[in-house]
Formats: C-alpha cells, structure tokens, sequence
C-alpha cells in the first residue's frame, strides 16, 4: 500500500470512529467483559462482545497473536475489510485499529510478550493512543536497530 493509500485508510477509519462514537447511546472505554490473565511473560486479555455491536480497539506497538473463540464480527483496518467467523487465529499487525461490527456474540483474545502485570502500564507499553505516536514509535525502532547494525 502506498502512503497516500495508508493516509486515506486513516483518514476513513478515525472518521468512522468519530461517527460510531457520537452514536447515540455510544460507550467509551473499556465497558464489555474482560479477563486477564498472566503466565511465564506473557498477558492474555479476554473480550466479550454482545451481538449487534460497534467495537473500535486500540492500536498496538507490536504485532502479537490475537483468537477469536466465538463469533461472527466484520472488522475494518486500514489493510481493508473483511468478515471472519470462529474459531480463528491469527497474528495481529503492529499499527492496527480496527473497527467491527459484531454479528454474533463475539470472544476475542489478544497475547502479549510482557512481564509487566500492572493493567495500567501493559497498557502504556503495549498501546498508543493514535497513528501519529504509532508511527514515532516505528521510526525510534527502525533507528534503533539501525544503530545495533552499525556498531557490530
């Protein structure tokens, strides 16, 4: 995808975000069931989402391995569209929001590389909270590992 292509995906995106959230009745936050739960590294966050739904999820740092265990959602990002049934595994793509409509119940599972068990802080290391902050931290990596190549 082009930068121009990614720039307009965006664009769209927080637009249908912006519309989904001044809906009427529009919830904010973390506001539907959550699990959490921790072992040897890693943090395993369990979502619950009631049939007929708008969810928008957060965007993440780094890519991390994401289930849906039940349901039936539509999720937009800026890669596309498309529509997915359980049971499903993949890998979720650093630099994601996605945008769904859930057809049927839904039960999402994300995992994360952390030894951090603080909620508030797995959040701070995990997630930014727009595309601009996501792409500064991309670009702070990508210098970084260029700086460890250089020195070897």
């Amino acid at each position: 995808m082009n930068k121009l292509s990614k720039i307009t995906k965006r664009k769209q995106i927080l637009a249908l975000q912006d519309y989904i959230s001044n809906l009427p009745g529009a919830m904010h936050g973390d506001c539907f069931p959550l699990k959490h739960s921790f072992a040897n590294g890693m943090y395993m966050r369990q979502i619950t989402v009631p049939k007929g739904m708008f969810i928008i999820g957060k965007i993440h740092k780094d890519d991390h391995p994401s289930f849906m265990l039940k349901g039936d959602v539509s999720i937009l990002t800026e890669r596309g569209s498309k529509r997915i049934k359980a049971p499903m595994a993949m890998i979720s793509k650093a630099g994601d929001m996605r945008v769904g409509y859930v057809h049927e119940e839904m039960v999402w599972v994300d995992v994360f590389k952390t030894d951090v068990t603080d909620l508030n802080k797995i959040e701070a290391e995990c997630v930014v909270t727009n595309y601009e902050a996501f792409d500064e931290y991309q670009a702070k990596r990508i210098k970084n590992f260029a700086k460890q190549i250089c020195q070897k």
